[in-house]
């Protein structure tokens, strides 16, 4: 690990080039900043007021002096790239990226009702199950928000509750970019060791190359724990080894048949299919979504 705590040139020149594109978002005089709404290793998030634009926004600062070795502060680099590239209704706005001080401050859009883990725990904590429309409204949007980044050749990596947040008209914001990967048309698969614990792939536990279906794995860990209000390989235990044995080995308790309907509990089962091949892609688990909700809604 370099002790190099220094901007490399290209580094400063990839910051630049964010900059010039927003010239009068790229300054913390035109932020008011409010309370604090989120941590990361090396970034805390602010709700802000944003004097430009005349609403709130969430800023988030990161520290760029904290991070000892420089592929650190590239991967801030690629993450103020990446929201640039993404527009899409269900996920989180970028508006800015700059440079003040020893910090890289990303502006983006403000989901202002929390985010689905705490509305699972809601439901949990008042001892109701979630209603299904509501489940299948979530995976919908949020599905559409997949498709779109893997169109986009962009890997989430980290999709979990605590990364869909909500907004106020009860729709839902995929986030927290922060490992997101982009694939270039050379590479499909990737090595690494990234991402939160219980919603890791067999692959990724493994060590194994994996692709944009590990995604639909995660994603499909965050459906049961919407349909069972927690994780599908949840462990009193809170041992990694038992998590990731139970993991490899698909080991959850299946959701009961009299709770909620076949297709719901059957796009659970090919998400959380071993295989990686054998596991839908983005576009038909959306595909599922669009005729679920609409079944819902004619039968309302």
């Amino acid at each position: 690990m370099s002790d190099d705590i220094s901007l490399s040139l290209e580094e400063i020149k990839q910051l630049k080039s964010i900059e010039q594109n927003n010239h009068q978002l790229c300054s913390l005089s035109s932020y008011v900043i409010q309370e604090p709404i989120g941590r990361g290793q090396f970034s805390t998030a602010y709700r802000a007021y944003c004097k430009f634009i005349g609403r709130d926004v969430a800023l988030k600062k990161i520290s760029l002096w904290n991070m000892v070795d420089s592929k650190s502060r590239q991967d801030c680099v690629k993450e103020a790239h990446l929201l640039q590239k993404l527009n899409h209704r269900y996920i989180i706005g970028y508006l800015a990226a700059f440079i003040e001080g020893s910090e890289l401050n990303i502006a983006l859009e403000l989901a202002d009702a929390g985010d689905l883990s705490k509305m699972i725990n809601c439901f949990s904590n008042l001892g109701y199950l979630m209603p299904e429309k509501t489940i299948w409204k979530c995976v919908l949007q949020i599905s559409s928000g997949i498709d779109y980044m893997h169109a986009q050749k962009i890997m989430h990596r980290d999709i979990k509750p605590a990364n869909v947040f909500l907004n106020s008209k009860n729709g839902v914001k995929l986030g927290d970019l922060g490992i997101a990967r982009y694939f270039s048309p050379e590479t499909s698969i990737v090595h690494s060791f990234l991402g939160t614990p219980y919603y890791m792939s067999p692959e990724r536990i493994q060590e194994q190359g994996y692709d944009f279906k590990s995604d639909i794995w995660s994603f499909g860990c965050l459906i049961y724990e919407m349909a069972a209000l927690q994780s599908p390989f949840h462990s009193r235990q809170m041992n990694l080894s038992h998590i990731y044995q139970r993991i490899e080995n698909v080991n959850y308790p299946p959701i009961p048949a009299d709770l909620y309907s076949d297709e719901l509990r059957g796009l659970i089962r090919v998400c959380l299919e071993k295989e990686m091949k054998k596991r839908p892609d983005s576009k038909q688990v959306h595909a599922i979504a669009e005729e679920m909700w609409h079944e819902f809604n004619k039968s309302s």
